[in-house]
Order: structure tokens, then sequence, then C-alpha cells
């Protein structure tokens, strides 16, 4: 899935003060959410999907969540980085492609048209080639601005990026718990070999919840 980790430019925002922005945009209402917990048998983990800036990705994970395609998966893949904050890489989880469980891929939503960004805690789709994403996960440990879309690559797969929906709100102590769990060093394939979790970590079940519930 994952095949760069550059580290993207610096860059700054000019910020308005809100006495020189519009009413109208000191009025709009905060782009829409969708809280979920994933219950795995290591403690539960809150997120906040992007549902208005990212409806499309989104909305594919909320479909797998409200016919209950995840429940009775597991979290399987650690990729860890030896660079940079610590602990940082990444966690994934979900289907694992089993025909049984999932849906048809969906459209590339890039980080460049989001404007969300792979912080700590963001949950972001795994992917072949853009636009292939199904029912496979993953959750950072660390920024990783690398998975980002780069607009200005030449290469289409960097060029894209990773499609982020949403951020773990709670619960982070119980995804670097499952991160730090023993691998295989003999598992997995090509470059993901030794990233497997020797015992993955079933997810129970994940369901929506309101915010007041978390």
């Amino acid at each position: 899935m994952l095949k760069r980790f550059a580290f993207a430019a610096p860059f700054a925002l000019a910020l308005s003060s809100p006495a020189a922005m519009p009413a109208s945009a000191q009025d709009a209402a905060p782009p829409a959410t969708q809280d979920v917990v994933i219950e795995t048998t290591m403690g539960d983990i809150t997120v906040t999907l992007e549902t208005g800036r990212a409806p499309v990705t989104a909305g594919n994970f909320l479909r797998y969540v409200d016919e209950d395609r995840f429940d009775g998966t597991v979290f399987y893949r650690a990729m860890r980085l030896d660079w940079g904050e610590q602990p940082n890489g990444l966690l994934q989880g979900g289907t694992r492609n089993d025909p049984e469980r999932i849906l048809d891929p969906i459209a590339h939503e890039p980080t460049s048209e989001t404007g969300l960004t792979h912080d700590t805690g963001t949950i972001s789709m795994a992917r072949f080639d853009p636009g292939t994403a199904t029912g496979d996960f993953t959750i950072m440990l660390a920024p990783l601005s690398s998975m980002d879309a780069d607009p200005s690559s030449d290469d289409p797969s960097l060029r894209a990026g990773f499609a982020a929906f949403g951020r773990v709100v709670d619960g982070m102590d119980v995804v670097r718990a499952i991160f730090a769990r023993p691998l295989d060093p003999e598992a997995g394939e090509g470059w993901m070999k030794g990233q497997m979790l020797t015992e993955p970590v079933e997810i129970v079940d994940i369901r929506r919840v309101a915010p007041a519930e978390r």
C-alpha cells in the first residue's frame, strides 16, 4: 500500500481574524461528522468521521458499519517506522479483501480536495491504486505527511495520496497497544513481510454513536 515516506515541505497559512470575515462565514455550520466506536477485544476506539469533507470515503465506511461488514474482522498489520516521533507508522485493519465482505471500490477523495491531513490518529483508506479502496483502513500512529496528496508529483499514486476521512478522538492508547503487539517475521508478502501481527486483534463491532456517548 504505502511506498514512500518523504517529509513534505513546510508551508504557512494566512489566517483572518473573525472580525475580518463575512458574517455568513462566521455563522456557517462546521462540516458534518459522524462518530463511530470500534469495539475490539483490547478496548474501544472512538473515531469522528468527516462525512461533510470526505463524503464518499466516510459514506463507504459507514455502509460497512451499517451492514455489519466489519464485525469479526481484525487489526492485522503494524507498519513500524524507525524515524521521527515514536511510535511511528500505521495500524491496518478491516476486511482483508474478503470477497464475502467487500463492496465495490470507491472513487478516490484526495486530501488536496478534502483539506484533511495524515496526522496522529487520522483514519485513512488502504488501497492499491487510486480508486481501488474497499473495506480496509489504517490509523496513523504519528503524522505521515507523505501519505497526503502531492499534486506536483509526476507519479500518479503519489499525486493521489491516500484518502483520509476522520480521526481518533478517544482510545489512542488502545491503538498504540495493538500496534505494539508482536509481529511475525515471516508473514506478509513483498515489502509488507514482517509487518503482520502474530495474533491479530478482533474487531468485535463498529457502530454509530452520538457525540454525547463518547
